[in-house]
């Protein structure tokens, strides 16, 4: 057993390799055609349950070497690519912050995969769900266990792709793909930041790696300015003003889908980030302030949009923001013990009010509680709680609408111009009345049949036209002197010439 507990850590990558490797199966299943019927639904469930239970145990594995050998830190397995000034790896940081939470994440990630099997028979897009769930649990393993930021930002893309296509699970219906799109576009202001902090990271620094990004002495200024991109990408993913808008837009997919991303894994993400970054909060004081200043107004606001929401899915995001926001106060205030604690209990209590919603009604029998007397008295705000600050409307006209027109934009330069340019499959025209079977459509294919009719009349002329011409006569000439030719060739003397030279030219 010792021997087992040495060697745990250095089999870490495993841990986010396991649902990534479900996924890929699920995705081959599908291109096969084998997740047809009632029948294929366990063993897709079942894929990604044992995935899970795989990181589960792995990790707890990791936790009881810790218990016997202390804390592992900083582990690299092997370089990924690079250049003489920085090296991207593949690396690991575990200490007393990514292991406790993604052991944390790892049991909600098997919980909602037991239950979703259940929870979504025989719906529509089953095994795309499944799919789905397994590359979020291993994107959220790379962000917590990441010892670097690249690795972090892998994990970061494929959680927000997993979120995407989840919040558009049902795409048939316009609002689930218009939510998805809008949370979509939103958060790629989160994935600029993050980008923009790597390009930082590999001019100012030379490595992505956390322990060198803590031990560097940058000027102030150029750690401020590091640091924003970081903080931006945060405060998105965590929903924080003014980006919260998104969040409640999020709850259009599935019930398990809302538990484990918006309830208890994937809002945390940007808390985890901040409490990773802490020793560079540290530093920065004004920075620390601004995430107090920035989590008080998203609890002021999570709190009194919460008062008025009539139904339970709402209740508890603006619940879990509100919570959320907390953390952030915590994390400025430098109380980074008390943020983590709170991050796993929040996520484990969210996780369970959550996949509980649908039946919340059925248990309670009872109407939702009004909002208090003091906010139903004072209208202005009471409107103001019910719009949600029309934060919603201000977030579609600056991000919705423009990227709309934008798309509408290409769109019409695609039918307009791009289309007639290049043409469409399928919707040609005949070129020539003459010959209704050649069709095409666009410049490309139109140049192609003229030149394809031009090919075709010279054929006409040397071939049809020509018979009985000079040319005829001439390949008729050569055609009967070669066979002259074959002839003399086929007498046994003049063969016997032929292999005596050939002998002759070998030697």
């Amino acid at each position: 057993m010792n021997e087992v507990l040495r060697h745990a850590v250095d089999w870490i990558w495993l841990v986010p390799l396991w649902p990534l490797l479900a996924a890929l199966v699920i995705g081959l299943r599908m291109l096969l055609g084998r997740t047809h019927g009632d029948a294929a639904e366990p063993a897709t469930s079942r894929l990604v349950s044992a995935a899970a239970l795989a990181a589960l145990l792995g990790l707890l594995l990791v936790d009881l070497a810790v218990l016997r050998y202390g804390w592992p830190g900083h582990r690299a397995v092997w370089d990924w690519f690079g250049s003489d000034a920085w090296q991207g790896r593949l690396s690991f940081l575990l200490d007393a912050l990514s292991l406790p939470v993604a052991t944390t994440f790892a049991l909600i990630g098997w919980l909602v995969a037991r239950f979703s099997a259940s929870y979504l028979h025989r719906e529509p897009g089953f095994h795309r769900f499944f799919l789905v769930l397994a590359l979020f649990l291993g994107g959220i393993q790379w962000v917590v266990l990441g010892g670097n930021a690249l690795i972090v930002f892998v994990g970061w893309e494929l959680c927000g792709v997993a979120s995407f296509l989840l919040i558009a699970h049902a795409w048939q219906r316009p609002t689930a793909s218009g939510n998805a799109l809008f949370a979509f576009i939103a958060n790629r202001a989160g994935d600029a930041g993050l980008l923009f902090s790597l390009g930082l990271c590999a001019l100012w620094v030379g490595s992505f790696e956390w322990p060198q990004l803590f031990a560097s002495h940058l000027p102030l200024v150029d750690l401020r300015v590091l640091l924003l991109g970081f903080v931006v990408a945060g405060l998105v993913k965590s929903a924080q003003l003014p980006f919260s808008p998104w969040i409640g837009r999020a709850l259009e997919g599935p019930t398990p889908s809302s538990a484990i991303f918006y309830g208890a894994v994937l809002i945390h993400a940007g808390v985890y980030l901040m409490l990773r970054l802490q020793p560079l909060l540290g530093q920065l004081p004004d920075v620390a302030a601004g995430l107090v200043l920035i989590g008080a107004l998203t609890a002021g606001y999570a709190w009194l949009c919460g008062l008025v929401q009539s139904d339970v899915k709402s209740s508890l995001i603006f619940a879990t923001l509100f919570q959320v926001a907390l953390m952030f106060v915590a994390i400025g205030l430098g109380w980074t013990t008390l943020a983590t604690v709170h991050l796993c209990l929040h996520a484990g209590w969210r996780t369970w009010q959550f996949l509980l919603a649908p039946s919340w009604l059925t248990l309670t029998r009872a109407r939702p509680a009004p909002p208090p007397s003091w906010l139903a008295s004072r209208q202005w705000l009471y409107t103001a709680a019910l719009q949600r600050f029309w934060l919603d409307r201000l977030g579609d006209i600056l991000i919705g609408q423009p990227t709309r027109a934008i798309a509408g934009d290409l769109r019409a330069l695609e039918a307009g111009f791009i289309d007639p340019a290049i043409g469409q499959p399928g919707r040609g025209a005949a070129v020539d009345e003459q010959r209704p079977l050649v069709r095409a459509d666009g410049l490309p294919g139109r140049l192609l049949a003229r030149l394809s009719g031009f090919l075709q009349r010279i054929e006409n002329r040397l071939l049809l036209h020509g018979r009985g011409g000079s040319g005829e006569r001439m390949l008729r000439e050569a055609g009967h002197w070669l066979r002259t030719l074959e002839a003399l060739l086929e007498e046994p003397r003049y063969l016997m010439m032929a292999v005596m030279a050939t002998f002759v030219v070998i030697l």
